[in-house]
């Protein structure tokens, strides 16, 4: 599960170094689902944010990895 959410997230940053932001992997926890990233540049405080995390890399994670149950921002 990891190696494909690894592959998801390397898809998904070239659009975010766009904006001037970018994507970290921090954690996948296999049993729950829950996916951890850390956003950083612009990406980092942006009020879009939380609609980038949810609308985009949630979404794109789950149609790819359909264990992933929710993607989560950490500091």
């Amino acid at each position: 599960m990891e190696d494909k959410v690894k592959a998801v997230i390397e898809e998904i940053r070239p659009y975010l170094q766009n904006d001037g932001g970018d994507i970290e992997l921090v954690s996948v926890d296999e049993d729950s689902g829950v996916v951890s990233v850390r956003l950083q540049g612009a990406c980092q405080g942006c009020p879009g944010a939380a609609m980038t995390l949810k609308m985009g890399v949630e979404r794109r994670l789950k149609e790819v990895v359909p264990e992933v149950q929710e993607v989560l921002a950490v500091q």
